[in-house]
């Protein structure tokens, strides 16, 4: 453990932080699991899904949760699979 007060405080932030990442990059799975759900059961509201899920995933690059190159990468395979049932 820590002793001195400032390591003490960055045990503390980065343990919030950490919890922080966790609860986005959870929310981002649920949204890509419904979004691929939702295409391969060919829903109604497939469209609205993924678009959902790519905005999830914007905002994961855009805090530095995903890399950007991973967030394309999975905007592409959402793409591709609602494209090939359309």
């Amino acid at each position: 453990m820590a002793n001195i007060k400032s390591a003490k405080k960055r045990v503390k932030v980065i343990a919030s932080k950490t919890a922080r990442n966790k609860a986005t990059k959870s929310a981002l799975k649920t949204a890509i699991k419904k979004a691929y759900y939702a295409v391969d059961t060919n829903a109604d509201n497939k469209q609205e899904a993924v678009r959902l899920a790519v905005k999830k995933i914007d905002q994961a690059a855009a805090k530095g949760i995903l890399h950007k190159n991973t967030a394309a990468r999975r905007k592409s395979n959402l793409a591709k699979r609602l494209n090939a049932t359309a």
